[in-house]
Formats: C-alpha cells, structure tokens, sequence
C-alpha cells in the first residue's frame, strides 16, 4: 500500500481526525454504496458528500443543546446515516452508545440508564414499536430521533427531516474530540452471565488495533467491503468501517441477510468480514445442490477441493510440490471460480471471527480459492487480539498475536493479554482510574 493512501496513527490520532483526513485527501472518492427504498436505486456517497451530511448532524446535535461526554444511543441497521451519527457525535466528543436494532426494550432501557444517554437515534417504526410502551422508563432521554418519519406522536420524538438544520452543504466540521487516550465509545457486551457490561475503548485503543492489524493484511483503496454484519459488533465497526476509513476503501452495505446472496453478486466486494454462521449457510446450500448432481459431478466437485487444498498448502510452504498440482487451474476454472462468483467474482480473502469455524468450511472454501483467515478477539481489545497473515494461514488456528499484542497463559489455565487496544475499563471503574481492566478471558495489569 502506498504511503499517500494509508492515514497513519500520527495523522490520524482519533476516529474524527481519522475521517477529517481522508475526506481531504480524497473528497470525491466514493465512501459509501446503500440501497435506497424510496427510488429503489443503490446510492454512492462520496467522503465530501459525508462530510457535509455530519457537519448538518453536528449543528442539530449542538442546538439540541448536548455537551462533550453526554451519550447517545444509535438502534439502527447498517447505514451511511450510521457513520454519520457516529462521526457527528466523535467531533463534538460525545460518546457513541451503539444497540442491536432488534433488541428488546429492556435491554435498550437498562443501557440507556446505564449510560446516562441523552439522545436515542432510533431507526424507524419499528424500534418506535419496540420502544413506545417503555418509553417513560428512559430516565435521562431528552430526545428520540428517528430516521424515518413515524405515524406516531411523543413529545421526545423527532423525525430526521424536522431535527436536521436546512442550511446548505457548505457547513465545516466541527473538530472538538476527546483527546486519543479518552473515552470515544462504549460498547455493550453481553458477557456470560448478569447484565451487559459497557466496555468503554478511547480513540486510541481502536486506532492502535487498526494498524497492528495492517501489519498482516497488505488493503488498498482498490478494495471494496460489503457490510452485513451489525456495525453494533465492535468486530465489524473495528474491520469493516474504521479500517476501511485508514485505507481508504468503499463500503457498501447489504440490504439484509436474505439478500445478501444478491447484494453480493451486484456489489462484488473483495473483502469480507464475517462470523462462521454465514459460511456454513453458505456451505450447506452448496452441499444440497451437489447432492441433487450426477456421481461424475460430485466426484468433479471432491477433486476441485482436494487439489485446491494441496496447491494452499504447497503456497504456504508446508506441502512439496506433486504432478497432481497441474490439474489445479482446469479444475478451478470447471468448478472453483463458480463458486467465487456466488460471492460476486472476486473476493481477495474474508476475515472470519467470533466463533471456531469447522474445518471442512474452511477447507473447502479455501480449496475453491477463497481464502479464509480466522482470528480472535473481545469487545474489551477493540477487538483483535490474534490473526492469520494470508502467507502464514493455518485455518485450524486463530492465528498469531498482532505486533504488539502480548499473550500467555495464566496458571489457571486462562488466557491473558495486554496492548494499547486493551479497554479503559468497565464504567464502574472509572471511579479508581488506577483500577486494571481485569476483562472476562483474563488480562494483566498495564
């Protein structure tokens, strides 16, 4: 990657000077691609474009009369207008609450209250269902923003269109950050047992894991990301739109997951972060149509994988080279490259985290020329802690700690780690700031 096109952690100390950078060092690039349902047409948004959109949120966030720290809470899918809000809320230094869009409402009122929230930005009518009986338990809420226009009236309740100044898109941005060591966004983990804990990550922390991460995957900003996964995982926040940002990449959001077959075929991204759900379905489609096929078929099909691995671990220097190698491109061209086109044509490699993903998946995703890396992490390390470089990619494993990522077990058997990206704390411990962030899977003091 060339040095002009990467933002380093130098030029890009927080999330919103990150965004002010690339939208000067590439205004007319395209950020974002969504479907619109109103014209039923897919949108490109260049990062101008954004910038303007968040300086409009920034002024109406302003005249709602919120101050740098208070929170807001973001229940919405996938969007341009989710970035947005997210960008709006880091240049004036307030902190990003992001929930399921489909949560139950008492898991949104109890963060809330847990937060101290401000301002809740909801979707659309159905979050306004989900919501509209428990309304009044949202103690410290002043405002509902939504979207999308609801049917419906509340004294907190807003549309987008009515909350938003009308001012021209010549508005600056306004640059009023939190220092990069403070407080950017909490993010609410469901743990193993009891309520869900807000992890509370500064600036820092996210932008530190970034680059430790660019040290084993060589993005461009040739590449384009398609979005499914809930920008509410910090997995998919981290990878799919804050890395995009450093590199400068497009991000495209899918439509939703029964569409996402479709999505793919149209956007044709080459990068994929995904969780091993998607890659079974996937996997399991395929099994069923082969095994309407004909024996010569299955057996095409069986070889394709087979060959495919072998020439995988012969790139990756743990395989000799055999004759059976010369049959690798007939047979990626007969069956191999089918498949990719069911993933849009041209996938350079998918990130799969959050749960193992059987062998068998791997292998025969791989052995189609679809590379597949696993990694691990927590919400409470911004959130990866280990990855497979694609020249060193053991697919049963979850990889090697990122530079600068320390690791080891402890005597009871867990596992421990420290780095920059390891969180603030839990917000209780705000109240000893010398307290360690001791996380679920184990940390040591920094």
């Amino acid at each position: 990657m060339s040095s002009d096109t990467l933002i380093t952690l130098k030029e890009g100390p927080t999330l919103a000077a990150l965004f002010r950078q690339r939208v000067e060092r590439a205004p007319d690039a395209i950020a974002y691609t969504q479907y619109e349902e109103n014209d039923a047409t897919w949108h490109e948004h260049s990062w101008l474009e954004t910038a303007r959109e968040v300086a409009r949120w920034q002024r109406a966030l302003s005249k709602s009369g919120l101050q740098a720290g208070e929170r807001v809470v973001i229940m919405c899918h996938n969007a341009w207008e989710w970035v947005i809000c997210d960008q709006a809320t880091l240049g004036l230094g307030l902190v990003l609450v992001p929930v399921f869009m489909n949560d139950r409402a008492e898991n949104i009122v109890w963060i809330s209250n847990d937060c101290s929230a401000s301002l809740l930005v909801i979707e659309g009518q159905e979050q306004w269902d989900t919501l509209r009986e428990s309304i009044d338990q949202l103690e410290s809420i002043r405002d509902i923003v939504s979207l999308k226009k609801i049917e419906d009236s509340h004294p907190k309740l807003k549309s987008l269109e009515e909350w938003l100044p009308q001012e021209p898109y010549t508005l600056d941005l306004i640059a009023n950050e939190a220092a990069p060591e403070e407080l950017a966004t909490i993010v609410y983990t469901s743990g193993t047992t009891g309520r869900p804990k807000g992890v509370m990550l500064s600036h820092h922390n996210i932008i530190w894991n970034i680059h430790a991460a660019l040290h084993f995957f060589d993005i461009g900003p040739d590449n384009v990301f398609l979005s499914f996964l809930p920008l509410s995982h910090t997995f998919e926040r981290t990878v799919g739109y804050y890395l995009a940002m450093v590199c400068g990449c497009t991000t495209a959001y899918n439509r939703s997951i029964p569409q996402l077959a479709e999505d793919l075929s149209l956007i044709r991204p080459t990068l994929l972060v995904s969780v091993p759900r998607i890659f079974e379905r996937i996997y399991g489609r395929i099994m069923d149509k082969l095994a309407e096929e004909s024996a010569v078929k299955q057996k095409l099909f069986k070889a394709a994988i087979d060959i495919g691995w072998k020439k995988f671990e012969y790139d990756q220097g743990r395989e000799k080279w055999s004759s059976s190698l010369l049959l690798q491109p007939l047979l990626d061209t007969l069956v191999g490259s089918k498949v990719r086109q069911r993933l849009g044509g041209r996938p350079r490699f998918t990130v799969c985290g959050g749960a193992a993903l059987s062998p068998d998946v791997a292998r025969m995703f791989i052995g189609l020329g679809i590379p597949v890396t696993q990694g691990y992490g927590l919400t409470e390390t911004s959130p990866i802690i280990a990855a497979n470089p694609l020249e060193s990619n053991i697919p049963a494993s979850v990889g090697l700690p990122l530079p600068g990522v320390e690791v080891k077990i402890s005597d009871e058997g867990e596992l421990l780690t420290r780095s920059p990206s390891i969180m603030l704390g839990y917000p209780a411990s705000l109240t000893d700031p010398l307290v360690p962030a001791f996380l679920g899977a184990g940390t040591w003091p920094r």
